[in-house]
């Protein structure tokens, strides 16, 4: 069984169809975790709410997908080390239980066979660096269990990395914040830049052996966020041959809804309590909540409409700033709220078809969706090879 005997949305065309199920597609960030935690929410069946599931995952020609392993930074200590745990564990429990869909990857190579064999790879992020609880034993085991990357902070400062959101603490990274990175760049997985501070960005690319990506970011020249990239930054990552990969939510893709939100602050109270109500206060449960408010507000015409060409614009940006060798996609469905005509995974057809229509190149239109997620991956654990032989 092969992706292309499933099919997406009949609106796209012909050409697009062939090149996007001929490609292998990697989302480097998508927040489903937290469901999988769910005893009623089962991955193989189609849901009506949500943005992922296996139907799904197959209509969209999903290839390989990076589930965020996220624990608030509220949550601190052994008790955030154990939360993480549990929700690796969640992720290994699908592939075990859905061994004729699923499959874990360890390498490039190991995605590339599973996708030959008509699987689709799930993978793992570590979504903020608290959940290492200042211990480099608690993050190599937690790459043993398959974390290909490191976020190394969420909305909040950790003890050893400045947020983008939080008022700085250490001017970036502390001592044991650079070791941490040398202990990333040793075990091979991906140093990610998303969430953190610009001065912490900045000690990233100096500390780092290994080049690093941004697993779901924009572009701040479009939209003016602290949690997306500055053209500088953008650049510096393409320099050291590592990637921007962006994300589809609506606050970090169009200014005029920044603004909206930032304008009205009565319906972001109204959202948040509403949100709080529905999760019975559980952190995760409420972010999930949230984001569907805020796109129930998007559509009641409360706040402005985002259209999912957005997303197109922020590619256009980022390749225009950093080449097309250094882009990628990181979705944050589950996450985040998404735009018009994006609304699940189903929907990703939409960017081939969109990157075609722009003038891209098959091989470019390519190397966006998956290839240059593949090439980072194996360029760390290539750089981690050679370290390991120069120490031996």
């Amino acid at each position: 069984m092969t992706h292309s005997s499933f099919n997406p949305s009949p609106e796209i065309s012909p050409q697009a169809r062939d090149l996007h199920f001929r490609s292998l597609v990697v989302d480097t960030h998508a927040d489903t975790t937290q469901r999988l935690l769910l005893p009623s929410f089962d991955l193989a069946a189609r849901h009506t709410d949500g943005s992922v599931d296996i139907p799904r995952m197959r209509e969209g020609g999903l290839g390989a997908i990076f589930f965020a392993i996220w624990v608030p930074g509220t949550i601190t200590g052994r008790d955030a080390v154990g939360r993480a745990f549990d929700q690796i564990h969640a992720v290994r429990r699908q592939i075990e239980l859905h061994p004729e869909s699923l499959s874990a990857a360890m390498s490039p190579e190991d995605v590339r066979e599973a996708h030959r064999a008509g699987k689709i790879v799930l993978l793992m992020g570590l979504e903020g660096g608290h959940m290492i609880d200042s211990d480099l034993a608690v993050l190599r085991e937690f790459v043993s269990l398959g974390i290909r990357y490191v976020t190394l902070t969420h909305m909040r400062n950790t003890e050893w990395a400045d947020s983008s959101t939080d008022r700085p603490a250490h001017n970036g990274l502390t001592d044991f914040g650079r070791r941490a990175i040398e202990e990333m760049n040793e075990l091979g997985i991906i140093v990610d830049v998303s969430h953190i501070s610009d001065k912490t960005f900045d000690d990233v690319l100096e500390t780092s052996a290994a080049p690093v990506f941004a697993s779901h970011s924009n572009c701040r020249r479009l939209c003016d966020s602290p949690r997306n990239l500055s053209d500088a930054q953008i650049e510096a990552l393409a320099a050291s041959g590592g990637m921007v990969q962006i994300n589809f939510h609506v606050g970090f893709l169009n200014q005029e809804f920044r603004q909206a939100e930032k304008e009205n602050p009565d319906l972001e109270r109204e959202i948040e309590a509403e949100a709080k109500k529905r999760s019975g206060g559980d952190e995760a449960e409420e972010s999930f909540e949230s984001g569907k408010l805020t796109r129930e507000a998007m559509i009641q015409g409360r706040l402005p409409r985002v259209d999912w060409t957005d997303i197109l614009r922020h590619i256009d940006h980022a390749v225009k700033i950093g080449g097309a060798d250094h882009v990628g996609i990181g979705s944050d469905f589950d996450g985040a709220t998404m735009p018009c005509g994006m609304e699940d995974v189903s929907r990703l057809p939409r960017i081939t078809e969109g990157l075609l229509d722009r003038g891209y190149s098959e091989s470019n239109i390519r190397k966006i969706l998956g290839g240059n997620t593949l090439r980072l991956m194996q360029d760390v654990q290539a750089i981690a090879g050679l370290r390991r032989e120069t120490t031996a």
